[in-house]
């Protein structure tokens, strides 16, 4: 086995301008690979901890300890050693670091080196890195099963300055052929962009790409979408459904009361979900993400047997944060049915895939997310293609960083379906 020979990390930038890691790995056979890590704006508070720096550097938000930590901690404990089993060298550096949330070394850190390593060895391999993934912690592609995508083009929330209490407002083609799904989406987001001018709206993007127009409540959202896929000769239901990443911890109150700032009222748990409800009748809403806060429990099981029973996905982000030990909670609890999986929330791409076996276990369908603060690394579309994941969820039709991974489904498509 080919020794590791190279390991650099360096600060860039990522999609919102703050800095975040580059890792650069090279093995003693001579392959050579990069990584990049994201970066989240609506964070869950069991989230493994981003370390940055503090201080006045970049408003505080600098990287600088994290790559120090890379280049002199972690290249100690793994330079000049065979790298071959990825779970050992997760757990290695997780004792190195040895806190709960990876808080002394940085979930940040930690992570650009287990990313680098899997796509350094699938090269040292010669092997796409979805075939690696797979192969590599035991998984077998159904390259005729591609992952739903899940477009956000509309932001609201943290992601945009809309007014919006709800923070994702989703397109979900129902095409099975996934460059069907992609010029679907794209059409009705091109129609969705007329749809806005000729209201005068604003056409400018949010964070992951998708609209942040000024609007008079958190349904016209829905209204617009419903009325973008009819001008793009699509029907509403048989061609495409709605999705919604409510992020409702943001704007729930101390007093328990979800409260939404445009209708200027606030809401229990049960109006809340009868207000999903709602919505999936008028609107084909088939998809709500965090509808509820992250510690909110009970209400969960209750959103998720109201909703499920109308055949909907009830998605836990904030509520698991792609952790075992928070998914086993929601097991016992029966809460969501199905989880989103985002890499830099627990750190390490073996915890992540440990996340999405224990859900396949348990029946839970298994989205996998990019994040708000995103680089041009592809790795999570490699990841849902290696895990059959029900869904990707990578932002708008629009934002380089955010093509770059349908762009890169496009590609394994063809490579895989001819």
């Amino acid at each position: 086995m080919p020794k590791l020979k190279f390991l650099k990390a360096i600060e860039i930038l990522d999609s919102r301008g703050n800095p975040t890691l580059q890792v650069t790995a090279e093995l003693s056979d001579g392959s050579r690979a990069t990584a990049a890590v994201p970066s989240g704006a609506s964070t869950g508070s069991h989230e493994a901890l981003e370390l940055r720096d503090g201080g006045k550097r970049f408003l505080g938000r600098g990287v600088q300890q994290a790559v120090k930590n890379v280049n002199e901690k972690l290249a100690g404990r793994l330079l000049n050693k065979e790298i071959k089993d990825l779970k050992k060298t997760d757990k290695a550096m997780c004792e190195l670091d040895g806190t709960a949330n990876k808080a002394k070394l940085g979930a940040n850190a930690i992570l650009g080196v287990s990313l680098v390593l899997a796509k350094v060895l699938s090269v040292s391999e010669k092997k796409p890195l979805y075939q690696f993934l797979a192969e590599h912690y035991g998984f077998k592609p159904d390259f005729s099963k591609f992952p739903r995508p899940m477009f956000n083009v509309i932001n609201g929330g943290l992601h945009a300055d809309s007014g919006l209490s709800f923070q994702e407002f989703m397109l979900l083609p129902t095409q099975k052929d996934f460059p069907e799904a992609v010029r679907c989406g794209a059409e009705v987001f091109q129609n969705l962009l007329r749809l806005l001018k000729s209201r005068a709206a604003s056409t400018l993007v949010g964070d992951e790409g998708g609209f942040a127009p000024k609007l008079r409540s958190n349904e016209e959202p829905m209204q617009l979408l419903a009325q973008a896929i009819v001008q793009a000769g699509y029907v509403l239901g048989k061609d495409m459904e709605l999705g919604l990443d409510a992020a409702s911890t943001q704007f729930l109150k101390p007093n328990g009361i979800y409260s939404l700032a445009l209708e200027g009222k606030g809401l229990s748990a049960e109006q809340l979900v009868a207000l999903y409800a709602e919505w999936h009748e008028k609107y084909h809403l088939h998809l709500v993400e965090d509808g509820l806060a992250e510690d909110d429990w009970g209400n969960w099981a209750m959103m998720t047997k109201t909703l499920g029973n109308l055949k909907m996905r009830v998605v836990g982000d904030d509520l698991f944060v792609t952790d075992v030990k928070r998914l086993k909670q929601g097991v016992e609890k029966k809460a969501a049915n199905a989880i989103l999986i985002k890499v830099n929330q627990i750190g390490t791409l073996s915890q992540t895939m440990a996340a999405i076996k224990y859900a396949r276990q348990h029946k839970y369908q298994v989205v996998i997310s990019h994040r708000s603060g995103e680089t041009c690394d592809t790795t999570i579309a490699d990841l849902a293609v290696a895990v059959n994941a029900d869904y990707i969820k990578a932002g708008s039709l629009s934002r380089g960083e955010r093509l770059a991974k349908y762009n890169r489904l496009l590609t394994i498509w063809s490579e895989e379906n001819g």
